[in-house]
């Protein structure tokens, strides 16, 4: 059973292992957004954005509704930023110690 809970994990892990795909999460943080205007911000064609919406909407990230002729998705639960904020700030802080050990290397003087 614990193998399978791992298995779930991964997956769900895999769904947000695309950096579209984290574009498009991101981008609907303000809110829900039609298909149009996703490919406009993103600059993708409209088979590739599908086909990461899809993946997003079965993975339980993304939800979507019919208006019309336009189908608008929308993030399934806000939950999903809890675990993004703290990859973010993890990859900040590596970011900050690379920054350091980089300046500290531009202050060496040359050995020859």
């Amino acid at each position: 059973m614990e193998e399978l809970a791992y298995k779930i994990k991964s997956d769900f892990l895999k769904v947000l292992a695309h950096p579209v795909r984290l574009q498009i999460i991101e981008f609907l943080k303000a809110g829900q957004q039609n298909v149009g205007s996703i490919v406009r911000h993103l600059g993708l064609p409209q088979s590739s954005l599908s086909r990461h919406l899809m993946e997003l909407k079965e993975g339980g990230i993304l939800k979507s509704k019919q208006q019309g002729t336009a189908i608008y998705y929308d993030i399934e639960d806000p939950d999903i930023f809890l675990v993004l904020r703290p990859i973010a700030e993890m990859l900040r802080k590596k970011l900050i110690k690379t920054e350091t050990v980089l300046h500290s290397l531009s202050k060496e003087k040359p050995a020859f």
